[in-house]
């Protein structure tokens, strides 16, 4: 069973949660708003910082101008010198030490992998700059020796589906785009390669996004979702698959998918038992899926919620390798155990990672992130991650 310190705390979780569900259901938005909301103001935030912040540098865009879709980037210390960048600056009359990082013309820059992440928070709340998916992008990008792109996708009820999920897809659309972009600036119009080619200056100002430019390899790209997030991140690949080359040179190598929000019209074992189970209970979620949903079709078998209807496209032997993670006191469980046993059945590598006596949200959860169980989490993901994105990292001069 969960200690006694969660159990307490899953109480106060749960009374703030439907709180929140509950004033959101009292004053619903009438209509679709296109541009939509990120965050709540119940959510604490932690800001980005361009300085490698143990061993993180980040920084926020916001990619699309007709919506509130933003992303934040993990950079990885690895990929530089530890040897600090000297700037000067004017209004000291001096020189400083600037800890963090700005792709320098003709240096080698080191490729790594890109996790696009998605957080959870029932689709009604969580946001990508929250301190907690702050913490735990940082874990990843350390563990994996990865740069993770966390989602920003816009939240229900302000924006119902499919929003989130369409956003999940535009970033993976625009990781592409970028990385074309990049690949652009090193060519000359003669069709030679240019030896002094950039795509960035000093000052960052550039064409293409220059952290990615200088260091993302999106031929080695993995989706991971939290628990809405999940969903998200599963539709995602599923679209992947469908665009095949078209998403050059994007390649979905892989997904994670952690205590999916999966539900279905026809209530499994766990669903029953734990229906009132720690952190989320049953009511709860299905207050959010009716937030989430579209009003005139609420179907729990609808597609953003349940993965195994009959004649869902892609097949599932087409699906990329997923792992997935649960928690044995989650009442989402045994619909997760379900998918990941019929992705086996198709023979998609598709391991199950089970966790004794934890919690839905027990590896990304604030008060839990520091926790041996969830670190144990991650350092398990990691060592299955590394297996897809194992090729070395090459170095290219620009």
């Amino acid at each position: 069973m969960p200690s006694l310190a969660v159990k307490l705390y899953s109480i106060f979780f749960k009374l703030q949660q439907r709180y929140v569900v509950h004033n959101l259901t009292k004053a619903p938005i009438h209509g679709a708003d296109p541009f939509g909301v990120t965050s709540r103001r119940e959510e604490s935030t932690a800001a980005s910082n361009p300085s490698f912040n143990d061993g993180v540098a980040t920084k926020d865009i916001h990619i699309d101008p007709f919506s509130s879709l933003c992303i934040r980037i993990f950079l990885p210390d690895t990929v530089v010198s530890p040897d600090p960048v000297i700037c000067e600056d004017r209004s000291k009359d001096g020189a400083f030490v600037y800890s963090g990082y700005s792709p320098q013309w003709g240096t080698k820059h080191k490729k790594l992998p890109v996790v696009l992440q998605f957080h959870g928070g029932a689709f009604v709340g969580g946001s990508n700059d929250s301190v907690r998916n702050d913490v735990f992008c940082r874990r990843i990008a350390k563990l994996c020796d990865v740069i993770v792109v966390a989602v920003g996708y816009r939240l229900a009820p302000e924006s119902r589906y499919p929003a989130a999920f369409d956003d999940g897809l535009k970033v993976l659309n625009w990781l592409a785009k970028e990385a074309n972009l990049a690949e652009c600036g090193k060519w000359m119009g003669n069709g030679r390669r240019r030896m002094d080619a950039h795509v960035f200056d000093g000052f960052g100002a550039s064409m293409a996004e220059p952290w990615l430019a200088a260091h993302g390899d999106p031929s080695r790209c993995v989706l991971l979702g939290v628990s809405c997030g999940a969903n998200i991140a599963d539709y995602v690949a599923r679209k992947a698959v469908e665009a095949g080359k078209l998403l050059d040179p994007v390649k979905v190598v892989a997904q994670v998918l952690m205590y999916p929000f999966f539900i279905g019209s026809n209530p499994t074992a766990s669903e029953i038992k734990l229906a009132n189970s720690y952190i989320y209970d049953k009511s709860t979620c299905m207050q959010a899926w009716k937030l989430f949903l579209p009003e005139e079709k609420f179907d729990h078998d609808h597609p953003a919620a349940n993965p195994l209807i009959p004649a869902r496209e892609p097949p599932l032997k087409f699906m990329p390798p997923t792992l997935t993670v649960v928690a044995e006191q989650d009442w989402m469980r045994d619909r997760a155990i379900a998918y990941s046993e019929e992705l086996r059945k198709v023979n998609i590598d598709a391991p199950l990672l089970e966790y004794k006596d934890a919690v839905h949200e027990f590896a990304t959860l604030d008060v839990l992130l520091h926790t041996p169980q969830a670190q144990a989490c991650a350092e398990d993901i990691a060592i299955w991650v590394k297996k897809y994105i194992s090729l070395r990292g090459h170095e290219f001069s620009y």
